[in-house]
């Protein structure tokens, strides 16, 4: 794909475990706007595995919330009206795990905004493979202000 992602547009120094391009070590997700959707594919690791063939849930976790923050980032840049999304975190979130995911294939994800105001956003993401929703997310997202921690990080 040629066009950037919105980490590697946006935060291209960014450390995160999740989604940071400059953490060579990490999952390095890599997430694109798409007919009102933000999308990602990513292929696992065997070292992901919580035993041969599946994924281990924590990195469920991990894909989903770096993704589902990195879409309210997003859509709350795009409310805004501003040329930057702000720096969030997560307030909650939750997973649900419907069945194992293979680790044999590209793990798709998918997110969109459920509700939005002018500094947080409510997000539903999906975590799919062969075919199938393997996982999905519920979390809430808030833009951070000067003073807190994680406000310059992008």
């Amino acid at each position: 794909m040629s066009e950037q992602s919105l980490q590697e547009k946006y935060a291209p120094k960014n450390c995160c475990w999740g989604c940071g391009p400059s953490n060579s070590e990490g999952l390095r997700i890599l997430s694109f706007p798409k007919n009102g959707e933000v999308v990602a594919e990513w292929k696992a690791q065997t070292k992901y595995e919580a035993f041969p063939g599946v994924l281990n849930g924590g990195i469920i976790g991990s894909l989903l919330d770096c993704h589902c923050n990195w879409t309210a980032a997003y859509h709350l840049m795009k409310r805004s009206g501003t040329d930057h999304p702000p720096c969030t975190v997560t307030a909650e979130y939750s997973i649900k795990l419907l069945r194992p995911t293979p680790t044999n294939g590209s793990i798709s994800l998918a997110a969109h905004v459920a509700e939005i105001t002018d500094d947080r956003a409510t997000i539903d993401g999906t975590l799919s493979a062969g075919g199938k929703v393997c996982a999905t997310c519920r979390g809430v997202f808030v833009a951070v202000r000067e003073g807190h921690p994680a406000f310059h990080r992008w």
